[in-house]
């Protein structure tokens, strides 16, 4: 079964790892940056090892972000950065492709042991299955 691995954060903690600390986050030295990097490649690297990685991506921070939407005539009406109330955004994801929920389990509880300034915050990382069966499912709860 394929699964959505996400990991979240929030502008503050993009800032700190550009050496801003902040009330929300202590600032990240290039030490840090570093042990953060490898751990995560070192995550990479075993999940295509076991054929488990097919995608994963860390994206930009919060301050790049463009929403858009439709107003009554359907035209797009764009918003850049994250809205005044956005506490938590999507930091980065893997789609991983793992014979079961345990096993997925397994890799989130292990991302979220990754190497971090005390103090920082600590989020969960979520795990979404996939709906390979096209949308037939909506609304339904299996989990795999």
């Amino acid at each position: 079964m394929k699964y959505l691995v996400m990991v979240q954060g929030a502008q503050a903690d993009y800032d700190a790892m550009n050496g801003k600390g902040n009330a929300h986050s202590p600032a990240w030295n290039e030490q840090d940056l570093r042990a953060m990097f490898a751990y995560m490649n070192a995550i990479n690297d075993d999940l295509s090892e076991s054929g488990e990685f097919i995608d994963g991506q860390g994206l930009v921070e919060p301050a790049r972000t463009r929403f858009v939407t439709a107003d009554a005539d359907g035209r797009p009406v764009v918003t850049d950065g994250p809205y005044g109330e956005t506490k938590e955004v999507l930091a980065g994801y893997w789609v991983l492709d793992c014979e079961s929920l345990e096993r997925v389990t397994e890799i989130a509880a292990r991302v979220a042991q990754c190497p971090q300034p005390a103090g920082a915050p600590v989020y969960p990382v979520v795990i979404r299955p996939i709906d390979e069966a096209g949308g037939s499912e909506l609304g339904g709860s299996e989990l795999g």
